[in-house]
């Protein structure tokens, strides 16, 4: 039985419907994978329980590269040797030192690196690091959805391998199904997982054209309020604050709409009174995050499907 290149699933000509169809068995892509890939067309499919998976990859005590982004910060522990690898560094805002914000994150991690697979930033660091501390020839990849795992191991074939055997990418959730190997050269295999699924992330339960909005796509521009009189702020249609006499930094997708009214509306949202202290972190999983410089009380209005968590700031 052949598998899909782009996403793991076994190739089958018999159910249109399930993972792994093809009208061709002798096609390298499902039809899936060919519409992501040719026409950023996603068919969508059930999401799996990947808790044993990911359980029995940590078991057999190879090097993990756990992949995450500037705006997604969820730490899980591995027993495995882990290197914390932060993808789309073209996208964290030039202000923040790299290195001081890599120290912000402990952990049992042997290493950290920031990369950028948009423009090859510090890939011979990392390479470098995977040769130094892996256990075997494979180096298993896992991270949370839309971390870019795929992105990374597509450029880590591209620079160090024969060039073949891309994966499939895309905006969406869930596109890798199944564990992929990717041979990158003759000491290297990159194992990619399928992403974990962090429930609660906005990016779950969001269609195409949301996630153009979501996903930011160049350097975030962070955008401040100082607010002194009663004000609801507005981002898009997915949450809305109402504040008063505090000053707050936003770091999100500058492809979002931003709207501050003087008067209040009704709000369909799922209401949320908070306090939160000087310099922590509002994080809106999978949006990003707000900085409040001020000691703070607040109501948060948010999607019901859609979790918040507070933390110590990470700028």
């Amino acid at each position: 039985m052949s598998k899909c290149i782009g996403c793991g699933a076994i190739l089958q000509d018999k159910s249109p419907l399930d993972e792994g169809y093809t009208n061709d068995l002798t096609h390298k892509y499902c039809i899936r994978c060919f519409n992501i890939k040719n026409y950023n067309k996603y068919l969508k499919v059930s999401n799996k329980d990947y808790t044993d998976l990911i359980k029995k990859i940590d078991s057999k005590n190879d090097l993990i590269l756990y992949v995450t982004d500037f705006l997604n910060f969820n730490l899980p522990k591995f027993k495995s040797p882990t290197i914390l690898v932060v993808t789309k560094a073209d996208i964290i805002p030039r202000n923040i030192n790299k290195e001081y914000f890599l120290d912000k994150f402990k952990g049992n991690f042997i290493d950290k690196v920031i990369i950028s697979s948009k423009n090859n930033y510090n890939f011979d660091l990392i390479y470098s690091k995977i040769l130094k501390f892996k256990k075997s020839d494979n180096v298993y990849v896992i991270g949370y959805t839309n971390a870019g795992k795929s992105t990374f191991i597509n450029k880590m074939i591209k620079n160090y391998g024969n060039g073949e055997g891309y994966i499939t990418t895309s905006n969406l959730p869930s596109t890798t199904l199944n564990l992929i190997e990717a041979k990158v050269n003759d000491k290297l295999t990159l194992i990619d997982s399928p992403g974990l699924l962090d429930y609660g992330n906005i990016i779950l339960n969001s269609g195409k054209s949301d996630l153009n909005k979501i996903i930011p796509k160049k350097e975030i521009r962070p955008i401040s309020f100082q607010i002194k009189d009663k004000q609801y702020l507005y981002i898009e249609n997915f949450l809305r604050l109402d504040l008063e006499n505090t000053n707050i930094i936003i770091y999100m997708s500058n492809n979002l709409e931003y709207k501050r009214l003087y008067k209040n509306k009704e709000c369909t949202l799922k209401k949320y009174d908070l306090k939160i202290k000087s310099n922590q972190d509002l994080v809106i999983k999978g949006l990003g995050f707000i900085t409040f410089k001020k000691n703070s009380n607040f109501t948060l209005w948010l999607k019901e499907d859609v979790e918040y968590l507070i933390r110590d700031s990470i700028i």
